[in-house]
């Protein structure tokens, strides 16, 4: 049996305000940038690392008010092999934690809850820590809804006289944090003796016998290499001289082309990768290899560790925080890694902007970070769909449009004509381009797939809207996956359907830009000659409006983008359905209600 911290909960920190985040055993932190995951994994550095770097504008700001303390809790639970939620503890964890540190929840579920509280201290003007047990693991939020009562709901970080501090320390040596940021280095590390490949190396030990063996060898190897240069043996011969002017009674000067003592092993080690017959130093290889080579390093230092508490017969649980490992990577690469990390012993928590990792991790270890008037945190609760839905989600959703995890507002239309048409209405209504703003279109490929789309922006917390055909068996298929997506927001708030009977080709004639239409049939044709040209442009000029549909319908994606840059180049309006849908998505990006 092993650990897992299960829920992570932090006040006043940063950018997050009050946030709870519950954890897998290997979790990935999504979202836009700027939403608060590299806070997230500084909060677990501040409650279990080094807390060095703290200052005053780690402290959350919100117009005039500065929150006086961070508040870091951490909810520590028993599971099995499979990762599965236990009721009691190992007894090696248990006399790791003590019986005292250890409470059980009403239905008799033991757990260790660690607080963390960080404040600046004027009298000392530097910043104090306590950390201690709670008595009990609060509620998010205790509401009281008591009409007529003046009291107001309660915060999880508002609860007063929860700390029992007779046990107020709660480091574990068998419990080591590991913060690797973005800007990873291997031959960094091998300049560092704090680095994890340094600590490596630092312990590093050979029997007295191979020490001498080793270490003779090298002389040998010295020795050989500077007899058989002219340079070298020309330099050592000059550089003798300096006994004339010192006051040494030594052996004179050696040049040690090898490292000669085994203890500065690490001093001039040099990591080389073949490919094929041909050997390339370090030095030679980009930021991607370099980047990760030293998270394999941090794997091969955790492997090192495990062995010996193995050895040792103790208990040993790593927390590995992982800022973007996909720095530099291909995105083969990037799932190699993912799947390279994952297999680490211990907890580990990564943040990612990659769809490649994304679409490698299973849904149930995702957590998308989004920020509107706070920071939230959203996650799929698989146990609650079918193997079929998670498929679903799998296959149309997270494998092929993974960049929808980093949307600001997702709009999901039926069509290839909406898709192509909308981002370039857009960028004229909003005057600037849907990538500026965070706004994604996804066509679905048909009115019966929005249910996986919608499941998992609802989920993930990503608002989210639909400009759906009209026709009636098409409505009442939208409105029924709608129903079963489990939004809380109405649907009048969250669909935009056209006019009754239309679907967007239709919707565009009835809304009088058949004029456009033409304009985009004759742009896209291929003429002869002139007077083949003015022939056609005349024929097209006679077409009426099911003449109109009959073409475009005959080639979506030839005419969608052509049809909205004829239409944005006129003074008219664009369509009022698409400007309704619009309004709604600038209230969203303002934070208006609807």
């Amino acid at each position: 049996m092993s650990i897992l911290i299960k829920t992570v909960r932090i006040a006043g920190f940063r950018g997050l305000e009050n946030i709870e985040v519950e954890l897998e055993q290997t979790t990935i932190l999504t979202g836009m940038n700027n939403t608060g995951k590299t806070s997230f994994l500084k909060a677990l550095q501040l409650a279990l690392g080094n807390r060095q770097f703290v200052s005053q504008d780690d402290f959350f700001i919100k117009g005039d008010f500065v929150s006086k303390e961070i508040i870091v809790d951490l909810l520590i639970v028993p599971i099995n092999g499979d990762g599965d939620e236990r009721d009691d503890f190992s007894p090696d964890w248990e006399t790791l934690f003590t019986i005292e540190r250890v409470r059980n929840d009403d239905a008799g579920r033991s757990f260790v809850p660690l607080r963390t509280v960080i404040t600046f201290d004027e009298v000392n003007n530097n910043y104090k820590t306590q950390q201690f047990i709670l008595k009990f693991w609060p509620e998010l939020i205790k509401k009281f809804d008591v009409p007529g009562s003046e009291q107001k709901d309660i915060n999880w970080y508002e609860v007063k006289d929860i700390g029992d501090s007779s046990k107020s320390n709660f480091h574990f040596d068998e419990i080591p944090f590991f913060y690797m940021d973005a800007q990873r280095d291997i031959l960094e590390d091998i300049k560092l003796r704090f680095s994890n490949l340094g600590k490596m190396l630092s312990k590093i030990k050979y029997s007295d016998d191979d020490i001498n063996e080793i270490e003779s060898q090298i002389k040998t190897l010295n020795e050989k290499a500077v007899s058989s240069s002219p340079i070298l043996s020309i330099l050592k011969t000059n550089l003798k001289e300096l006994d004339t002017a010192m006051d040494s009674h030594g052996e004179g000067i050696e040049i040690t082309p090898f490292t000669k003592k085994i203890r500065d092993l690490n001093k001039g080690l040099t990591i080389y990768y073949n490919d094929q017959n041909e050997s390339f130093p370090m030095e030679n290889h980009g930021m991607g290899t370099r980047s990760w080579s030293s998270l394999l390093a941090l794997k091969a230092f955790v492997f090192l560790l495990s062995n010996n508490a193995m050895e040792k017969g103790t208990k040993f649980f790593p927390i590995l925080t992982i800022e973007e490992p996909e720095a530099h990577l291909h995105p083969n690469a990037q799932k190699k890694l993912y799947e390279q990390i994952d297999s680490i012993v211990g907890q580990k928590i990564i943040s990612t902007h990659s769809p490649s990792i994304t679409s490698a991790a299973r849904l149930s270890q995702i957590r998308n970070f989004y920020k509107n008037e706070k920071v939230t945190c959203g996650k799929i609760e698989t146990d609650k769909l079918e193997p079929e839905d998670i498929r679903q989600i799998n296959r149309q959703v997270t494998n092929t449009r993974g960049e929808i995890f980093f949307s600001k507002v997702l709009v999901f239309v039926e069509g290839e004509t909406e898709e192509q048409a909308l981002p370039i209405f857009a960028e004229k209504y909003f005057k600037k381009s849907p990538v500026e703003i965070g706004l994604d279109f996804i066509g679905v490929g048909g009115h019966p797939k929005y249910l996986p789309f919608l499941r998992f922006a609802e989920a993930l917390n990503i608002p989210w809207l639909i400009l759906s055909d009209a026709e009636l068996s098409t409505k009442e298929s939208v409105l029924s996956q709608f129903s079963k997506c489990s939004s809380k927001k109405s649907d009048i708030n969250c669909v935009v359907f056209l006019d009754d009977g239309n679907d967007f080709e239709k919707q565009l004639i009835a809304d009088n830009f058949s004029v456009e239409i033409k304009s985009a049939i004759s742009s896209s044709c291929n003429y002869m000659n002139g007077q083949h040209k003015k022939a056609k442009e005349k024929e097209i000029e006679k077409y009426d409006d099911k003449k109109l549909y009959t073409i475009i319908m005959g080639s979506k994606t030839q005419y969608g983008p052509v049809i909205a840059e004829k239409i944005i180049q006129t003074d008219k309006d664009l369509p009022p359905k698409v400007i309704n849908l619009f309004r709604k998505i600038d209230a969203i990006l303002k934070r208006k209600e609807i």
